[in-house]
């Protein structure tokens, strides 16, 4: 699995949606696959929700937010809706704090943690690629040392731009 950390600069964190929908666009660009982008701030997936709707004032980026997978919900008709195996996908980027079974296309990781936590918890689930964002703050910055070093001891190919 290859593995990109983009460590951002002051600019590129102040706009850290910005940059989301930036990279969100990129990778649909370059590739044919599926992105998965995890996040596990309810209000960073609020905002980001929103802001791929509206990325600029002539386009948008599709997307669907899965089911939250700790939460159970019911329905109105008052049966649960949490089984996520019965959750149809529509869209070619989607938002969420967990990894939906038999997942293999590109993950955005916004989490602390790596995408290897998500994997052990799904079946068959093996992303192609996935893009690591370092923010430029000491806490980031050492989630991000911990995530490098969790990857290299799987042996991942690992790359790191600065953006």
């Amino acid at each position: 699995m290859k593995i990109s950390f983009y460590v951002l600069s002051e600019s590129k964190a102040q706009d850290f949606l910005g940059f989301i929908c930036q990279l969100t666009q990129t990778a649909l660009n370059k590739s044919a696959q599926s992105l998965l982008i995890l996040i596990e701030d309810e209000t960073l997936l609020s905002n980001l929700d929103t802001a791929l709707w509206s990325q600029d004032s002539t386009s948008f980026i599709p997307h669907q937010c899965l089911p939250d997978n700790d939460n159970k919900s019911t329905n109105d008709k008052g049966t649960d809706d949490s089984n996520i195996a019965t959750f149809e996908v529509s869209s070619p980027v989607l938002l969420g704090n967990h990894m939906p079974a038999d997942f293999n296309g590109i993950v955005l990781n916004t989490t602390t943690r790596p995408v290897n936590d998500f994997m052990a918890a799904t079946n068959n689930s093996k992303p192609s690629r996935v893009l690591e964002l370092i923010r430029p703050d000491a806490t980031s910055t050492q989630e991000g040392r911990n995530k490098y070093k969790a990857y290299q001891q799987l042996g991942y190919d690992l790359t790191h731009f600065k953006v």
